[in-house]
């Protein structure tokens, strides 16, 4: 079943999106221009945001132009999901979860599966996501689809969080659209 999921019906949760893990993917600066994009938008729309950080102490920080749009320090874990018991208590379960980061078929792969069994609606905007390589990536997306995921693009999900050329930020996240460029990662 496929649905529209406007600004007040969706959650983002960033994962992993830290500077060694970033340097290793492909598309590496449009998938982060995807993200601070979504992450501009959210922060507009008053959208929640949550971020996860998978073994700082070896892969780094998430990357300063992401963390810098984050409301709140990501939560840091070991295992590859970020539907850690941490994360879980404070998505909105209301609400679909769109899951933007890296790797493809690692993290965020293992994630949407944790969130779909924890019964959540996941989005994935797949040039949101990245992986070191083509096949891992597009394996994973397709595999994520097939258990339930709703694949879709970063600029479709703006366009559907506003609903309408009537809502009062239609001009600003038109706007961002162009600036930010066609969305070609991934």
């Amino acid at each position: 079943m496929t649905e529209i999921f406007p600004a007040s019906r969706v959650q983002v949760l960033v994962v992993d999106v830290q500077e060694r893990l970033i340097a290793a993917v492909r598309d590496s600066e449009a998938v982060v221009r995807q993200i601070e994009r979504l992450l501009y938008a959210a922060r507009l729309l008053n959208v929640p945001v949550h971020a996860t950080e998978q073994y700082p102490k070896g892969l780094g920080r998430t990357v300063p132009s992401i963390a810098e749009r984050l409301p709140a320090p990501p939560v840091e874990k070991l295992r590859f999901s970020a539907c850690t018991a941490e994360i879980r208590d404070r998505l909105d379960n209301q609400r679909a979860v769109v899951v933007v980061g890296i790797e493809t078929h690692v993290c965020v792969a293992q994630t949407a599966a944790d969130l779909v069994a924890a019964g959540f609606r996941v989005l994935l905007p797949r040039d949101s996501v990245s992986a070191r390589h083509v096949l891992d990536h597009e394996t994973a997306i397709a595999r994520m689809a097939g258990f339930g995921v709703q694949v879709t693009t970063s600029e479709a999900l703006l366009f559907e969080w506003i609903e309408s050329a009537e809502h009062a930020h239609f001009k600003t996240i038109s706007r961002m659209v162009k600036e930010f460029g066609s969305g070609e990662a991934n």
